[in-house]
């Protein structure tokens, strides 16, 4: 029996019904190469869903409501606000950015797990709210390699590299606090172990136990 089959297997129906999915929480530095693992786990693993945030900024071309981003308006954000919607919210460069709860809790009562990419800060505050969710920290395999995957996307000046990297030194502070730590020095080794992480808490006796059969409960 494989939970949440894998790679095109078939999703069993009363593990679907009769537990909650898992909350993973992923964060790395810029540049650590999370996005690119991630894409890959999600288009290999069934049963897994990419946490959509709401935000205020403006759609930009190519992006779909749904699914890039939930798109409010400033005054709805800030309605959520009030309401206690957000697990997590924070203003980046004049725009809002939150985390629905509601979405994620919806996903995780059907069954499926649910991945949000989220920096550490913002992750400090889901695992508060959600203290259940597991903690994933992808890392490069050094500075100096992090710094030249930075430099080799072309897409930023010295000053901003330099930021990034020292931002990337006041994450690293906070790894400690991660339950498990994925280095990406080689990518398919890298999506490998976040799909270990995932296959192991489907693996817990708390999903495994109500698809068993009776007598080994």
């Amino acid at each position: 029996m494989i939970p949440f089959g894998r790679r095109g297997a078939p999703l069993p129906g009363p593990l679907k019904s009769m537990t909650k999915g898992d909350l993973f929480i992923v964060s790395a530095p810029s540049g650590a190469g999370k996005s690119t693992i991630l894409r890959n786990v999600l288009s290999r693993m069934d049963g897994i869903a990419f946490s959509i945030s709401h935000t205020t900024r403006p759609m930009r071309a190519g992006e779909q409501e749904g699914v890039d981003y939930f798109f409010v308006s400033q005054e709805r954000f800030q309605e959520m606000v009030r309401q206690n919607a957000f697990l997590e919210w924070a203003e980046v460069h004049g725009n809002f950015y939150g985390t629905s709860k509601g979405f994620v809790e919806e996903v995780r009562s059907s069954g499926r797990d649910v991945v949000l990419d989220i920096d550490v800060q913002g992750a400090f505050q889901v695992k508060e709210k959600v203290p259940d969710a597991v903690l994933v920290f992808v890392l490069p395999p050094s500075m100096e390699e992090l710094e030249r995957r930075l430099r080799r996307r072309g897409t930023e000046d010295d000053s901003t590299i330099s930021l990034r990297l020292a931002n990337a030194r006041a994450e690293l502070e906070a790894v400690s606090r991660y339950d498990f730590i994925v280095v990406n020095d080689e990518l398919e080794r890298a999506v490998q172990g976040m799909e270990a992480i995932i296959l192991s808490r489907r693996l817990s006796a708390r999903r495994m136990l109500p698809i068993l059969p009776e007598e080994f409960r």
